[in-house]
This record gives C-alpha cells, structure tokens and sequence, in this order.
C-alpha cells in the first residue's frame, strides 16, 4: 500500500522524536481524505520525516507510529519480524508447563500498536483495537502462521465506540476449539472461553498478583475478593490455604463461573462464598453485620454502573477504598488494584492516603505490583504501563 504524507503539529514533534508512537487525535494538522488503515508518513512542518504508521481510530488516539525508518516498509515481513521478536522474548513461558496463558503480543510495547496476542494452551486470541489495524488482519495471520503453530486463531473487534466489544462470533482459522478449555498459571487451573462475548474467564495480567497473594498472603485467612468475575483471587487465596473466600460481583454469571474454577482445582466449597451482590451493597451489609476480612481484595473496572451506582476509578476509587478500611481487621491486608490507564502510581498512592487520612488510620505499603514481563510496555506512552497494585497493612 502506498503511503500518505501527513503534517503533524509542531506541539506533537518531540514526543514523537523521543520514542512515543502514539498520534493524539489532535496531532494531526488534517486527516481529510485518510480511511482506516492508510499507511502514513508523518512529518513535520518544515518537511523532515518523524516515521511511518498507519491511521486507526481507537479510544486511545488516531493511529500509531510503527518505524522512524523511512525504508522501513509496513508489509507481511514487517509484521512478521515484530511477532518473532515478541516470541522469542516470552520463551521462558512458552516452555513452562505450570503457565499455559499469558500475553505473547502486547501491542506498541513489541513495537506494534492496535492489536494485542493472548496464547491459551495451543490456542490464540487476538483483540483488535481500531478498524485501521484490521485491515492488516490477513497480513498478521500469514506473518503469525510463519511464526508459531497453534491449534487456532479466535479474535475480539474491540473498534465500536469508546473501544467496545463488536458482538460476533470470533472464530478465525484452525480448529475450532471445544471450550471452556482449562489453562494454568502458576499451577493453578483457570477455565476459559474464547468464543463467549467480550471476555474469556480470567484477566492475564494480574498473575503475578495471585501468586504473591497464594504463596504469601492466604493462608488462614478470611478473605474478600470484591468484584470478583470469574473468583480467580479467591481460587489463588484457597489454593494457598485461605480459611474462607467471599467473592462478590453483579453479574450473575459469576456465581457458576467462579464455582467451575474453584472445582476445576478440586476446591472443597464449603467455606467458599459466592455472592451475586453489588459490592456498593455488600459493603454496607458487612459493616452491618459487623464483618471482618483478614485480607479484601479490590480489583473495580475502570468504569461500572448499577441501578444505584456509577463508579469511576480516577474519581470514586478513595471513597471505595474507606469502604474496605471499614470491614478489615487491624494488620489485615488491603490488596488495591486498579487498571485504569488516565493516572499514573503516584496519583493513585494519593488516593490511598487520602482514604485513609479520612478513615483516621495507619497504613503500611507491604509491596507493590505493575504488569508482568510479558505486558511489555514503553516509557515513552504512560497509559501502556496501566495496571498498579499496592498491598496494604491496616494499622491500629
């Protein structure tokens, strides 16, 4: 495909000369005539060359560079040496027997932005953010196919507004799976499903985060696991010999999902609680009946709405914290966590200290997480290195 100049903003130069791939929606100076997926030469005013991408409208920007190389031709053998290169750098997972799910592509942090790869057993999962990426779908097909062998190619169109699932089915090329398949982490077996709506059964980049909560923090441990989905905290808590597990969430779904998981891993149930509930209520009803956890874990979307809730973690995630304050034992662990991609670990530490300021108690940071090594990320785009976790002491 041959490619368009386009003149960015002189306010855009240098981010873009320091390494971020990433064009803004105003960065621009006209996108009149550009369609999705046109290959573009970025450069400035004064005519030098800043790099070539493509044009793809997501919720994060209006496209990415993807080579400061002017030489550099966006093309199958372009593709495919980003994806061996990515490959090669998650060699260690891919011969471990105890992890079977993990990110083998993560977008601009392996040098593409748009698309990300997920490897379920013999099985992956591609998630396209733009129409603009789409259109090289082929292209990334054949590339990857020269690259790894799989059993099968499933995919989530994430392009409709603010980024949104596209209702299909998803199904690409191979063979088509007989799901829900049971994967590993660490061990321990989480079902998934990569062809039942917009997500599959478990959130790969908080792995590292149930180990440490398994191996270090469960055992004998009365544990809360608040917007719970799947319950993929609460089976890391039983597995490290947690006392009880309370795993809250809206959906109704979760109730059988969350006991397929803890089966799966021959958990007995007995001191195992699932609870169809909106954590908002929840919280009310356990300082009501005067609950105490010896751990809660707070995991919130980035944005949730109930009948009588909204939340929005930039700007209720303080008072969602005082919530959990409220029903933890003194020494108790807090684990914070929040994948929210608008702010950053220090403002997000700000609100942990202002939730705690307001409750009129001690904390103490025990240890902290970002996203594991295979959420390769890039220094130069903030918003690529979203998740944080923070593990919290209450004090007296």
């Amino acid at each position: 495909m041959k490619s368009v100049e386009v003149i960015v903003h002189s306010l855009y130069e240098k981010g873009i000369k320091n390494g971020n791939p990433l064009l803004d929606k105003e960065a621009l100076l006209s996108t009149s005539g550009l369609e999705e997926g046109q290959i573009i030469d970025v450069k400035s005013k004064s005519n030098q060359f800043l790099g070539r991408g493509y044009y793809g409208i997501q919720n994060k920007g209006i496209g990415w560079i993807l080579t400061s190389d002017p030489h550099t031709e966006i093309n199958e053998l372009f593709f495919e040496k980003k994806l061996k290169a990515a490959i090669k750098r998650r060699s260690e997972l891919e011969q471990q027997n105890e992890t079977t799910a993990y990110r083998l592509f993560n977008g601009e942090g392996d040098g593409i932005g748009g698309f990300t790869i997920d490897c379920f057993n013999d099985y992956l999962l591609i998630q396209w953010y733009s129409k603009g990426i789409y259109t090289f779908k082929e292209m990334i097909i054949r590339a990857l196919q020269n690259c790894i062998s799989f059993a099968a190619i499933y995919e989530k169109k994430r392009f409709d507004q603010k980024g949104s699932y596209v209702e299909d089915d998803d199904f690409v090329i191979g063979k088509r799976g007989d799901f829900p398949i049971i994967v590993k982490e660490n061990g321990i077996n989480y079902s998934v499903d990569l062809n039942d709506g917009a997500m599959v059964g478990i959130f790969l980049d908080q792995r590292d985060v149930r180990k440490a909560i398994r191996d270090k923090y469960a055992k004998d441990k009365d544990v809360l696991n608040t917007f719970s989905y799947t319950g993929a905290f609460s089976v890391a808590a039983a597995m490290g010999g947690s006392k009880s597990t309370t795993s809250v969430d809206l959906a109704n779904r979760s109730r059988p999902k969350t006991i397929e998981n803890f089966q799966i891993n021959a958990i007995n149930l007995e001191n195992q609680h699932i609870m169809v509930e909106d954590v908002f209520h929840y919280f009310k009803y356990a300082v009501k009946k005067k609950l105490l956890f010896d751990m809660v874990i707070l995991d919130p979307p980035s944005f949730a709405r109930s009948k009588k809730h909204t939340f929005r973690a930039a700007k209720d995630y303080s008072n969602l914290l005082k919530e959990a304050i409220s029903i933890t034992k003194n020494n108790g662990i807090i684990v914070a966590s929040t994948n929210c991609s608008t702010f950053d670990m220090k403002k997000f530490k700000g609100f942990i200290f202002e939730a705690f300021d307001k409750k009129e108690n001690r904390f103490e940071i025990v240890e902290e997480f970002q996203l594991p090594f295979d959420f390769r990320s890039i220094q130069k785009l903030k918003e690529s290195n979203y998740l944080k976790v923070v593990f919290l002491k209450k004090r007296n």
